[in-house]
C-alpha cells in the first residue's frame, strides 16, 4: 500500500468518524422526553431563575409575583394628565396649561427629532398635513393642516392637549410620548412650522401680485402695440 492510499484511508476514516458523532448527538438530542423534546445545553438560559409574572410566589403575602404599585404612586415621569378628550376640556388646558420652553430655541432641534418620529408621517414636513401616508394615498382622509389660522391662533395647552388624548381620528400620543417631549414638538411646531409657513404664504402673496402686474403691464404693451 503506497503512502498516499494510506493517507485516503486515514481521511476516509476521520470522515467517517465525524459523521458518526455527529449522528449520535443528533439522535441523543432529539428526545429528552415527549414532553419535553431536546436537551439544553445553556439550561440557565432556558429555565428563568427570577419568577414569573404570573407565576405564584411565597416571598409576598398574597402569594402573587405580580403585584399592583402602591396605592396614590404613579410611574417615573409620567405625570397624570386630567384633561379628557372633549372640546370643553382642551379649552380648559390652553388656559391651565403653560410650555415650559415657549421661546426657548434650544429645544427646537430635540423637537424637530421628535416630530419626526410621531408626527411628520401623518403632517409632512411644513405641518400642512400631505405627509407620506396621505401622499402614498394609503390614507385618504387630509390630516389637519397645523399652520391653519385656528391651530396658530390657539394657546400651546391645546396643542398640548391634542397631542396626548387625541382629537378626531388622530389617536392618543400620551402613552408614547413624555410630557417633556409633548411640550418640546408644540416648541418646534410654534416656532418652526408656524414662520416657515407664513413666510411661504408671504413669498406666494407676493408673487401673485408681481405676476398679476406683470400680466397687466404685458397687457398694457400689447394695447399700445395695436
Amino acid at each position: 500500500m503506497t503512502i498516499f492510499d494510506r493517507e485516503m484511508n486515514y481521511l476516509r476514516n476521520v470522515k467517517i468518524i465525524g459523521i458518526a458523532l455527529l449522528t449520535v448527538i443528533a439522535v441523543s438530542s432529539c428526545d429528552k422526553d415527549r414532553n419535553k423534546p431536546g436537551y439544553s445545553y445553556f439550561p440557565d438560559m432556558e429555565q428563568s431563575q427570577a419568577y414569573e409574572t404570573y407565576t405564584s410566589n411565597p416571598n409576598w403575602e398574597n402569594g402573587r409575583t405580580n403585584q399592583l404599585p402602591v396605592e396614590g404612586t404613579v410611574p417615573r415621569e409620567m405625570i397624570p394628565f386630567d384633561f379628557e378628550k372633549t372640546d370643553v376640556n382642551r379649552t380648559w388646558a390652553g388656559q391651565e396649561l403653560e410650555n415650559p420652553f415657549a421661546g426657548d430655541a434650544s429645544v427646537l432641534p430635540e423637537g424637530k427629532r421628535l416630530y419626526d418620529i410621531y408626527c411628520w408621517h401623518c403632517h409632512g414636513d411644513m405641518g400642512d398635513g400631505k405627509g407620506h401616508l396621505y401622499n402614498s394615498q394609503k390614507y385618504l382622509y387630509l390630516p389637519a393642516d397645523l399652520n391653519s389660522e385656528k391651530i396658530r391662533t390657539h394657546p400651546d395647552g391645546e396643542i398640548f392637549q391634542v397631542i396626548t388624548v387625541g382629537y378626531g381620528v388622530m389617536g392618543a400620543h400620551g402613552a408614547q410620548v413624555l410630557p417633556e417631549e409633548r411640550w418640546k414638538i408644540v416648541s418646534y411646531i410654534r416656532q418652526e412650522l408656524h414662520p416657515m409657513a407664513e413666510e411661504a404664504a408671504t413669498n406666494a402673496k407676493a408673487e401673485a401680485e408681481n405676476a398679476k402686474e406683470t400680466g397687466e403691464t404685458e397687457e398694457e404693451k400689447a394695447e399700445e402695440k395695436s
